[in-house]
């Protein structure tokens, strides 16, 4: 088990090296200067030429991506003499049309994406899972024509088109709340568990005709195996049969799916953070992109990207739990 845990973290390194390497050129490449983008259509040549030593665009590339490398771990300076300012590790970049450190803007949102996304992925699993149980169990039948009739129905409409119908049936023709805004939980607790209840349900919709469908296929090709017929014959409970081992045998895919499906997530949920007007790490860079505002274009697709990476590493690690034999080879 120590070794296939060496050899995964191993590899989860080298693609978050690699990961940085090609979004860093990647937008390296791009064929406009960043150093005009931070100060408007007003800019000089020569206020250009000094935000691009401020912010080291005119050093070569491979000392650019090493400066940001080392930001990441111990920091970096911008600029120089009387000029120069601190970014303090893990530095992700400044912003000059905001005039923050990026890894700030980063840390001032995800708590709002990461809420909006773990309490989705719950609804849509538990929903999503229970669902598929039913179908499988009732196949053929209408419990199980309803509701994968219906996941298809959810599954084919746009998360922004399923967000505005449950704002208009919730807040305007049921008026069963009124429209939530987005309210720090320091300031009050209550307003800001609201803001998140249509978002979540929204993402949960979703996903969840996702899992019903993927739950039901899987339920119905354990539940053909000889193992589980063993277990019938045994004298097993239905409930212990379908919990202790049709289920756990058809864990992987969906804990595949659920773990991707989430970092995704925490990489920004852009449509349903506009529609609902939170302020996440999608908000953050939908508003970076329209601005021009490279940096945190760059931190936020690197974050996106990381989590996607470490999703993967800790889905990996739970196969091995789950399945020993994938500890093999």
């Amino acid at each position: 088990m120590g070794s296939y845990v060496i050899r995964r973290v191993g590899a989860m390194i080298l693609m978050l090296v690699a990961q940085s390497i090609a979004v860093f050129l990647l937008f390296a490449v791009l064929p406009s200067n960043p150093a005009a983008l931070t100060c408007g259509k007003t800019c000089t040549p020569q206020v250009i030429k000094a935000n691009e030593v401020r912010l080291g665009y005119d050093k070569p590339l491979y000392v650019q991506y090493g400066l940001f490398v080392k930001g990441i771990f111990v920091g970096r300076e911008y600029g120089s003499g009387t000029a120069a300012f601190e970014c303090p590790a893990p530095c992700l970049g400044y912003s000059f049309n905001r005039s923050e450190n990026v890894t700030d803007l980063i840390k001032s949102r995800l708590p709002v994406t990461a809420v909006e996304a773990v309490g989705a992925c719950i609804l849509w699993l538990t929903g999503g899972t229970l669902v598929g149980i039913l179908a499988a169990l009732k196949r053929g039948r209408w419990p199980d024509r309803l509701s994968m009739g219906t996941a298809l129905i959810g599954y084919s409409f746009p998360t922004f088109f399923i967000g505005l119908v449950i704002q208009y049936l919730v807040i305007f023709k049921l008026r069963i709340m009124a429209y939530p805004s987005y309210t720090p939980f320091a300031d009050d607790p209550v307003a800001w568990a609201k803001a998140f209840i249509l978002p979540c349900i929204t993402l949960a919709v979703v996903y969840a005709a996702f899992y019903a469908r993927l739950t039901r296929n899987q339920m119905l090709d354990t539940l053909g195996e000889d193992y589980i017929r063993t277990a019938r014959a045994k004298g097993l409970s239905e409930r212990a049969v379908i919990g202790r081992h049709a289920l756990r045998a058809g864990l992987t895919p969906i804990m595949t799916a659920a773990g991707l499906d989430l970092a995704g997530l925490l990489g920004g949920v852009v449509i349903t953070e506009q529609v609902f007007g939170l302020p996440g790490l999608g908000n953050l860079a939908l508003n970076s992109v329209l601005a021009s505002d490279l940096p945190v274009i760059t931190a936020v697709v690197l974050v996106a990207g990381a989590f996607i990476i470490l999703a993967n590493l800790v889905v990996d690690l739970l196969y091995a739990v789950i399945d020993p034999r994938v500890r093999v080879g």
